[in-house]
């Protein structure tokens, strides 16, 4: 593909030859000859002078570069794009496999393609161009829009709603039983029968081998546009706003409620009945017991403010040398004491 053609089709202001050869995208530093590349996180900068790409996304005020350039505002996400133009998904045709058990209440849009080994429950609505890989389970009286794609292993539970264009990548779950059990008078766990249901509005992404609950009454919702990363565990009856991402390994315990364009990075824990504001970002590994305004940065355990996180570390990390102080001026009080008397 012709450089120029991609600025065209990327609406990118092309500086360099238009004819120059594109064959692949790469990263900067692993990029050859005939690839594209892009500048993104300014820490890549040197590697500008030293890559071997044929061609860079770059932002309009990155300055000049010694390569053919794509003036881009966002050359993260024109690189996303690019990388489709050599890379688009497989298609899969229109077919039910013969090892696949659909109930005959079911109802399944045009344009389907569903895999081998794969269920479909009674009274399961499922919209247009669905595709459900392989081992894929839908439980009954759960609802699907247009769009929708599974991979293997995921599984809907009963009566859950999934909206249009909702991927599912393997062994992710939704719907799954809350956590919910009351102590008995022998010290036993009786089970909270778990009548909720899990929503997930339009073009929602959940991740290996994550998990949504349903809620014990109400509902669990993933709002639209939300991200879910591998082994997130959303607790029931929580509420994830529209466009937030939970990286890895983040928990919601129950009822938590976050808010839109939040970012939980990975292995963020959060106590449950509490709310992380609109825009709120909480960094890796924070420990959240209580709720987070809009647009705060939070981090550690338990989260404040980033700015008084990073001090209390600073001093955290000079403790020994503090402690050592203590104990000599501790010391030189004691003999002043001493002889005083």
């Amino acid at each position: 593909m012709k450089l120029g053609e991609i600025a065209q089709r990327l609406e990118c202001k092309l500086e360099g030859d238009a004819g120059i050869d594109i064959t692949g995208v790469a990263g900067i530093e692993e990029a050859a000859p005939g690839q594209l590349t892009f500048l993104a996180n300014r820490r890549y900068r040197p590697a500008v002078a030293t890559t071997r790409a044929s061609a860079i996304l770059i932002a309009p005020d990155a300055g000049d570069v010694p390569l053919a350039a794509l003036r881009s505002s966002n050359p993260y996400l024109d690189f996303a794009r690019a990388l489709e133009f050599f890379h688009p998904a497989p298609a899969y045709s229109a077919e039910v496999h013969p090892t696949a058990s659909i109930s005959r209440t079911a109802k399944i849009g045009a344009g389907a393609h569903i895999g081998p080994y794969c269920y479909v429950g009674e009274n399961v609505e499922i919209g247009l161009n669905a595709i459900l890989h392989s081992f894929v389970t839908i439980y009954r009286d759960a609802k699907i829009g247009d769009d929708f794609f599974a991979h293997s292993h995921a599984i809907i539970r009963e009566e859950c709603h999934i909206g249009d264009r909702v991927t599912l990548q393997n062994g992710a779950v939704i719907g799954s039983d809350g956590f919910g059990f009351a102590k008995q008078a022998d010290g036993s766990w009786y089970k909270i029968r778990q009548a909720g249901i899990a929503v997930l509005e339009d073009d929602v992404e959940v991740q290996a081998g994550a998990i949504i609950d349903r809620a014990t009454i109400g509902e669990t919702r993933i709002s639209r546009g939300a991200k879910i990363d591998n082994l997130v565990q959303v607790g029931h009856a929580s509420k994830v706003g529209k466009n937030s991402l939970l990286c890895g390994q983040v928990g919601l315990a129950g009822s938590t409620r976050v808010g839109e364009n939040c970012i939980l990075a990975g292995q963020v824990g959060a106590a449950g009945h509490l709310t992380i504001g609109d825009g709120a970002v909480v960094t890796s590994q924070s420990g959240v017991p209580n709720d987070v305004p809009p647009g705060a940065l939070y981090s550690g355990y338990p989260a404040i403010e980033n700015k008084s996180w990073l001090k209390s570390v600073a001093v955290f990390n000079r403790l020994p040398e503090l402690q050592k102080q203590v104990r000599e001026l501790t010391a030189e009080i004691e003999k002043l004491k001493s002889q005083a008397q």
